[in-house]
């Protein structure tokens, strides 16, 4: 297979389409032609507790009702504030339904960093975790909420674990009672929006092209914005997800949720991709180890997405205990580096590939992969998918491309790329460039074969005396030593305005911190201007739900103690 204007199709596994038929109609209708195509088939799994897909529909239909008569419309923010459960999923289609633009946020956040958000999205309905509602209710009348919804996970249990659960639970277990905790501030419960008819079938739909929803990036350069995803976008990339996934049959798959749907990858795995293949949705509110070896015996899994942590964890706890992991014929890591030794590992319990793949908020998330086939690439992110273009150019000029194998800026142009920034025009205009190639902000280089790697984060590169220095380097290199278990590079303003390499370390149990030690094991694989000017040792190194090192954190952090 080969073409000449995406000459890396040639590594497609066989079968992979160079394109993808593109989306004309929105998300609920895609939902709906699941709920006629499976429904009897199990849509979602959570505790043991099932739900068809049928059954799905009617609870979307009597949601969008709900939201409807509480005023909610086309173009209206509905905010989710959960972690992965099965009213996650119909609140999200419910609001679509309506034609309203849905705006997920992480529970674990703080009350402040929840706040920043919806004062920029405005959102007026509200659906929430009980347990986080008092703190949503503490600012929900200066950011205009007027509706803010509890939901109990408990209530999606089955009935002898929701029982167990109601019992009186010791102090030592208090945690736990957080599932069933007051909702104090809350005007109204996810069973009261379920409590009436369902939406008349001849209601509206949404367009294809409307904006579906406001998928708020991670921060780690800045401020939170707002990304809007437009149904389009959605659609597109399950649909480019189907066609990499070469061989999973429709109604067939069983996907194991344990990332949360709050993030873009999740969004994408579970909302949609799970929904347009008619697969069954196995849920888990957070990853737990235990919690997920445990299914493994009742609803065996055959995809699995992930990060490398969860795939290290998951494999060695597998074989020690004896867990058929074999069933597991698709599986996907993203977020970071996938290491040799995890892919060697996973593959020796699993009955089919480990591959890298990468994406981006901003691309819906998936914009590159390695093909499920002999072709995959390790330790690189892989190829574009189906419909994806690439180029790779100057971070100073990104109108002009550099040669093959030199590093540069990736720009990524495709159907599932976003169209803004919500009410950043001057955001938008930095990230989108004319053709509407996306500004990745990563450094990649591309092989001969046309496999990408990346280098860096373009706004994380450090500058010291007029040169540049990747994190990422010196942190494989202080890893390398066996005092220390993690690292985490960073650039140090000083006095005159310029940068110095600092790490924090996090040390290897036993060990104590020798600076100069460290140093010296750097100078002999680094030139002179990389090694760390100050090393500092850590309890642990901050990372993102996904298991990304939040390095503005570890900056704020180093700053605050050096001043």
């Amino acid at each position: 297979m080969s073409d000449p204007i995406r000459p890396w199709v040639k590594n497609y596994q066989e079968g992979v389409p160079a394109t993808i038929d593109l989306p004309t109609e929105s998300l609920p209708r895609m939902l709906d032609d699941s709920v006629q195509r499976f429904s009897t088939k199990v849509a979602m799994e959570f505790f043991g507790a099932r739900t068809t897909y049928a059954e799905l529909g009617d609870q979307v239909a009597r949601a969008a009702e709900g939201l409807r008569r509480l005023g909610v419309g086309p173009g209206d923010r509905v905010a989710l504030v959960l972690p992965n459960c099965p009213q996650y999923l119909v609140a999200f289609y419910a609001a679509l339904r309506l034609g309203a633009v849905v705006v997920s946020h992480n529970p674990l956040y703080t009350a402040e960093e929840l706040q920043h958000q919806f004062d920029d999205h405005r959102a007026e309905v509200v659906i929430a975790w009980d347990s986080v509602v008092p703190r949503i209710a503490s600012f929900s009348a200066a950011t205009g909420v007027r509706h803010l919804l509890s939901v109990s996970l408990i209530a999606a249990m089955p009935r002898l674990k929701r029982l167990a659960l109601s019992l009186p639970v010791p102090a030592a277990r208090a945690g736990r009672a957080a599932l069933s905790g007051p909702a104090t501030g809350a005007t109204g419960t996810w069973g009261d929006l379920l409590a009436g008819p369902a939406l008349a079938v001849d209601h509206p739909f949404p367009d294809v092209r409307d904006l579906a929803v406001l998928q708020y990036t991670s921060g780690t350069t800045g401020r939170p914005k707002g990304a809007m995803l437009s149904h389009y976008n959605l659609r597109s990339n399950a649909l480019q997800g189907q066609a990499w996934m070469h061989g999973a049959v429709p109604g067939a798959e069983t996907i194991y949720g344990v990332l949360p749907m709050f993030h873009a990858f999740g969004l994408t795995l579970y909302l949609t991709f799970s929904v347009l293949t008619g697969s069954k949705l196995v849920l888990f509110p957070k990853f737990d180890v235990d919690l997920l070896l445990g299914a493994v015996r009742k609803s065996p899994p055959t995809v699995l997405c992930a990060v490398p942590p969860i795939y290290q964890k998951v494999a060695e706890e597998g074989k020690a205990r004896g867990v058929d992991l074999s069933t597991i014929r698709f599986a996907i890591s993203g977020a970071m580096v996938l290491p040799g030794h995890v892919v060697e590992l996973w593959e020796s319990v699993a009955g089919g590939l480990l591959v890298e793949g990468y994406g981006l908020t901003e691309a819906s998330p998936v914009a590159l992969g390695n093909p499920f086939a002999p072709t995959r690439r390790n330790g690189t992110i892989g190829v574009p998918f189906p419909s994806t273009d690439m180029r790779v150019v100057d971070p100073e000029q990104p109108e002009v491309d550099v040669p093959q194998g030199e590093p540069g800026e990736l720009l990524i142009r495709g159907p599932q790329v976003f169209s803004g920034y919500f009410g950043d025009p001057d955001a938008t205009a930095q990230t989108l460039l004319d053709g509407g190639w996306l500004r990745t902000g990563d450094i990649v280089t591309v092989d001969a074969d046309h496999f990408t790697t990346v280098v860096d984060r373009r706004k994380e590169i450090i500058i010291t005396g007029g040169f540049n220095v990747s994190p990422s380097e010196v942190e494989e290199v202080l890893v390398a030593h066996p005092d220390v278990a993690e690292a985490a590079v960073v650039g140090h303003k000083r006095a005159d305005g310029g940068e110095q390499v600092v790490a924090a370390v996090v040390l290897a149990e036993g060990a104590h911190l020798d600076e100069q030690a460290l140093r010296a094991h750097c100078r002999e694989h680094l030139t002179p201007y990389k090694v760390p000017k100050r090393i500092v040792a850590v309890d642990e190194v901050p990372r993102s739900m996904l298991g990304k090192v939040e390095r503005r954190k570890v900056r704020e952090a180093l700053a605050s103690r050096w001043g």
